[in-house]
Order: C-alpha cells, then sequence, then structure tokens
C-alpha cells in the first residue's frame, strides 16, 4: 500500500512538471510572439518614416533646382559670358529671362535715351511677351520703351524695325492727346495690366534698356 501511494505521489509530481514545463513553453511562446510584433510594427514604421522622408527629400531638391534654375540661368554660361554678367549686375542691371534690363535714374528724350543704351551696347527695350510686360509692370516709373511711330505716322515699329504686333496700350490710347504730337511710347502710365501710353518724344522721361544674352 505504501508502494502504490509512493508511486502515485511520483506520477502526479511529474505530471505538475511537466504542467509547469508547458505553461512555461506557452509564456515563452507567447512573449516570442509579442515581441516579433513590436519589431515588426517598428521595422513597418521605420519604412514609412524613410519613404515620407525620401518624398520630402525629393521634393526639396525639386523645387530647389526650379529656383536655382530660374535666378541662375547664367552660371552654366560659358565663363566670357559669367565675367560679362558679373560687370552688368555691378553697374546696376537686373536679369529677367536672358535679358539684362538698366532702369535710368535720370530723364530724358526718347532720342537721348536710346542713344544712352546705344553707348551701353543695349537699346531700348522691346516687348514681346506677357510675361515682360510683366515683369516690368513692377518697377514703378513710367519709363521710354523702344516703340515709336515717328518713321510713319500711325504705323508703330520697334527700335529693331519689326512692326508692332501685340500691344499693351492704356484704354483709350494711342490718341495723340491735345493734338500733340505723341509719336513714342511709355510704359507704367498707370498701375493697370495694359499701361502703355504714347507721349511727344521730346518731352523728358526715365527710360529701360534691354540687352540680350541668350537667342
Amino acid at each position: 500500500m505504501a508502494r502504490f501511494e509512493q508511486k502515485k505521489q511520483i506520477e502526479l509530481t511529474v505530471a505538475s512538471e511537466n504542467h509547469s514545463s508547458e505553461d512555461e513553453a506557452r509564456t515563452s511562446a507567447a512573449a516570442e510572439r509579442k515581441l516579433f510584433r513590436r519589431v515588426a510594427v517598428g521595422f513597418g514604421l521605420l519604412c514609412v518614416l524613410q519613404a515620407a522622408l525620401n518624398i520630402s527629400l525629393r521634393l526639396f531638391l525639386y523645387n530647389q533646382t526650379q529656383q536655382d534654375k530660374a535666378v541662375c540661368e547664367i552660371v552654366t554660361e560659358p565663363d566670357e559670358l559669367r565675367n560679362v554678367s558679373n560687370q552688368l549686375f555691378q553697374e546696376g542691371w537686373v536679369y529677367f529671362r536672358s535679358s539684362f534690363y538698366y532702369i535710368s535714374l535720370t530723364k530724358k528724350t526718347w532720342q537721348e535715351s536710346r542713344d544712352d543704351c546705344l553707348s551701353r551696347g543695349a537699346d531700348l527695350t522691346i516687348i514681346d511677351s506677357q510675361e515682360e510686360q510683366d515683369f516690368l509692370r513692377r518697377i514703378s516709373k513710367r519709363m521710354w520703351i523702344g516703340l515709336t511711330e515717328r518713321a510713319q505716322k500711325g504705323t508703330w515699329r520697334w527700335v529693331d524695325g519689326t512692326l508692332l504686333n501685340t500691344s499693351y496700350w492704356f484704354p483709350g490710347e494711342p490718341n495723340d492727346d491735345l493734338g500733340r504730337e505723341e509719336n513714342c511710347a511709355e510704359t507704367n502710365f498707370g498701375d493697370v495690366k495694359n499701361n502703355w501710353n504714347d507721349w511727344p518724344c521730346d518731352y523728358q522721361n526715365h527710360w529701360i534698356c534691354e540687352k540680350k544674352v541668350a537667342p
């Protein structure tokens, strides 16, 4: 009887130990699964963060490239052109879309203004696009431009001899106001989109020269 009870006690002890081992194994497996999930989630978040950083970096580089291209197009030009550009900047010229512009500080007649531009290796500005018109509108001066009808009344030509095709006259202009001979054109006649005006060529006015540096 005693042997039977001892044997039974041993079996219970073994069963208890086996049960404890199974519990420990389950607990360990559960902990491993939990750790794996945390690692997987962490790795996923890291991937998402990396993708977001890549996208942000690409957008930043694209925007920076566009800005650099718009502001510093001349950097890629030959050394000789860069040297000329640096000199023009120092002389007060401003750059816009492959041209340099010089805005006068004093006033002269239309012909005197053109002579000044020619002496600088340039000419009075020819406005041949909406973008250039918008650019000049930001300059708060009434200025002579390279447009005149002095050679033939009623026929407006640019200083390079081309006929005027697209114009930005102020409403009601050109009109030879008060019966005067207004045969030369100025810009910035009013803060509006179309702001050209015809004006007597012998009147004093500011002027703007244009020097093209690319075709």
